[in-house]
């Protein structure tokens, strides 16, 4: 029996839409945001990164629903969008006022981080187009049922931004069910975003509410805690191994919880330097655990967007195979490739994440 009720490929326009903030990430390289005297420049969001992940690795149409102060950063990040293959239709264009008052865009500034120094994300998004996006912006009958989408993605990145963004993230989803779409959700828990407005009691609220709607649920332990109260029960922070049990007690909690997910997934990732992390994934569905690969002392290059990679490959291994454990070994292979990397979003191929997969070693190729 499938693990989830997918529209078939080819009946849709979209594989996958994501809802969710794109920002222009600006990187000082192996230096530091207050030195810096030069930046590279990318596009990153938490959302846009599965979708992104998608199209350019693993060949899957894809689009994402998000708004843009009109002015040449904005339209920067629409062709970085572009050249990496996600349908731009559904962005939403903001007059500019001129100076930023009422409606900008997203900068985020991010270190990398190297061995005891971790990685630095300042983010600069107040009072941007996407985060004023509300219900009604979007005709959401005419997207899934019309156009057509097998799968819709967003997370708890896009749902802190905004007074109105978790009410839009619920009218999203609940289109979505009516129209056979499987719906996922990131929790991404970012404390930055909830300092201001209620801390953890805010996103808990929040959270819990929208995981209602949720078919497949992913997150970390750090995100299962902030977002929905669920505690990693019986570890020792200074433990650098990963504690399994310990996380699949937790999942196990999550899903009484809440009886709609049909698939939960968290990676599982022991921080040993900013360049060095165990790296591992779980994934429960049918009622049973699949655990991927565990690597052990993965050497990272820029860490920022790894999670959002194992979201692409896992949700890839489902509609592609519709199968929980091929889903969550793409997942956890993409995440790790993802990594050595600059810049939020993938590089890697999907020839490089199905050797991976394998077991292909790192030895050069000629």
């Amino acid at each position: 029996m499938a693990t989830l009720k997918i529209r078939p490929p080819g009946s849709c326009r979209y594989d996958l839409l994501a809802l969710g903030e794109v920002m222009l990430r600006l990187d000082p390289g192996e230096g530091r945001v207050r030195t810096a005297r030069s930046f590279n420049a990318w596009e990153g969001g938490g959302e846009y990164n599965v979708a992104r992940g998608l199209r350019r690795c693993f060949g899957q149409k894809t689009a994402i629903c998000t708004a843009f102060a009109d002015n040449d950063i904005g339209r920067l990040v629409e062709d970085f969008i572009l050249q990496g293959g996600v349908d731009t239709e559904f962005i939403r264009w903001v007059p500019y006022d001129g100076v930023g008052r009422n409606v900008r865009n997203g900068l985020n500034f991010t270190e990398r981080g190297f061995g005891v120094r971790g990685a630095v994300g300042i983010p600069d998004r107040g009072h941007t187009a996407a985060s004023q996006l509300k219900p009604g912006d979007f005709d959401w009958d005419h997207i899934f049922g019309t156009l057509g989408v097998r799968w819709f993605h967003t997370g708890g990145i896009f749902a802190a931004l905004g007074i109105n963004t978790p009410a839009l993230v619920i009218e999203a989803m609940q289109a979505a069910h009516r129209h056979g779409v499987i719906v996922s959700y990131d929790l991404n828990y970012r404390p930055s975003l909830w300092k201001s407005i209620g801390g953890h009691q805010k996103a808990q609220e929040i959270n819990r509410e929208i995981a209602r709607h949720v078919d497949v649920m992913i997150g970390n332990e750090e995100d299962f805690t902030a977002c929905l109260g669920f505690e990693v029960e019986g570890v020792d922070e200074s433990i650098s191994s990963i504690d399994v049990s310990a996380f699949k007690a937790m999942i196990g909690r999550a899903t009484q919880a809440y009886p709609n997910f049909k698939v939960t997934a968290t990676t599982l990732r022991t921080v040993k330097s900013a360049t060095r992390n165990d790296w591992g994934a779980i994934c429960w569905a049918d009622a049973t655990f699949h655990e991927a690969t565990p690597r052990p002392d993965l050497e990272i290059f820029d860490r920022v967007g790894g999670g959002d990679s194992f979201a692409s490959g896992l949700v890839h291994g489902f509609l592609k195979y519709n199968d929980p454990k091929k889903a969550v070994e793409y997942g956890a292979a993409h995440g790790a490739l993802a990594m050595t990397t600059p810049g939020d979003t993938s590089m890697a191929s999907l020839k490089e994440v199905e050797e991976l997969v394998k077991g292909v070693g790192a030895r050069v190729q000629r």
